[in-house]
């Protein structure tokens, strides 16, 4: 399974049913792409936390604050660009603006991951990871 895409899946089935947050496993990148949520104002805040388990092992997860405007969620969809089996890159001038500038387009350059709009400003193509509107 996609780990980014499962990231993003149980965000917008939490919002389908009304969940106040979500937790998803922890990686360096969902983290990234979360604060980036955070900052666009998909979701109200981001938290890294830890559980140690039985066995002592520590397990890492993120702890999402989901964000509604009236009773809508902020977040209603997303589209995936790339998949593990076929990645889309994208030059700085092959950015548009996502839904006339209503969602954003997260991409992972070289110098990290961050929005389209970011991206191009900083005149860096990189690998398109997905849209969210």
């Amino acid at each position: 399974m996609d780990p980014i895409s499962d990231f993003f899946i149980r965000i917008k089935n939490a919002y389908l049913v009304k969940k106040d947050q979500v937790v998803v496993p922890f990686s360096r990148m969902k983290y990234e792409m979360a604060k980036i949520l955070e900052q666009s104002g998909f979701i109200l805040a981001v938290r890294k936390k830890k559980k140690i388990k039985k066995t002592g092992y520590e397990e890492l997860f993120l702890d999402l604050k989901l964000k509604y405007e009236g009773n809508e969620p902020a977040f209603s969809n997303v589209r995936f660009l790339s998949s593990p089996s076929r990645r889309i890159y994208l030059r700085k001038s092959e950015i548009r603006p996502v839904r006339d500038g209503y969602g954003i387009l997260i991409i992972s350059t070289s110098r990290g991951i961050t929005t389209g709009e970011e991206a191009k400003k900083l005149g860096l193509g990189g690998q398109a990871i997905a849209e969210i509107w």
